[in-house]
């Protein structure tokens, strides 16, 4: 017993503490992480495979529909065009990151539910983001400010994501709900 007890309470000698594997740093919706894996993986699939957040659509290899776009420090960019390496002390938000602490709708994710500008939803969560950077750029945009966001839809729903988007703008201005 007495052995027990001295093996429970000496400290080996072969214990090495294990540093932090070099990698990458950054913020994905407010939560910190660490990328230790391939620095060239594509953001899209950290997201994906790693994370499991399955909202950032994969639109193509260079992302040419707009599915896959992710707000990086604020802005618009595409998820697979987007090396890991890139991304050190950045700030991701994804559709999952849009709505607030307490799980409620961004205003814009109302509006798109208001306006019914869903279609399949396919293409809804890059609409979302690429609106969003639209709205941080101009707070009252025309018809030619969202025709020019680079999202397609094969559904039809470009008319209803028009109104869904300058329907948000009015609430973010006003501060109130959708």
């Amino acid at each position: 017993m007495a052995q027990d007890h001295a093996a429970l309470t000496s400290k080996p000698n072969d214990v090495t503490p294990v540093s932090v594997p070099a990698g990458i740093d950054l913020r994905i919706n407010g939560e910190q992480f660490h990328h230790s894996g391939d620095p060239a993986m594509p953001l899209l699939w950290y997201l994906r495979d790693v994370l499991q957040l399955d909202g950032t659509k994969y639109g193509g290899e260079h992302g040419e529909d707009g599915a896959d776009l992710v707000l990086v420090n604020g802005k618009a960019a595409s998820a697979i065009g987007l090396p890991m390496s890139k991304l050190d002390g950045k700030q991701v938000t994804t559709v999952e990151g849009m709505a607030d602490a307490k799980g409620g709708l961004h205003p814009l994710q109302q509006a798109f539910i208001d306006e019914d500008a869903i279609g399949c939803g396919y293409c809804t969560p890059g609409w979302l983001i690429a609106s969003m950077d639209l709205l941080n750029r101009i707070k009252d945009p025309g018809d030619n400010d969202i025709d020019t966001l680079p999202n397609l839809c094969r559904c039809g729903c470009q008319t209803r994501v028009r109104r869904a988007v300058k329907r948000a703008a009015a609430v973010m201005k006003q501060g109130t709900k959708a």
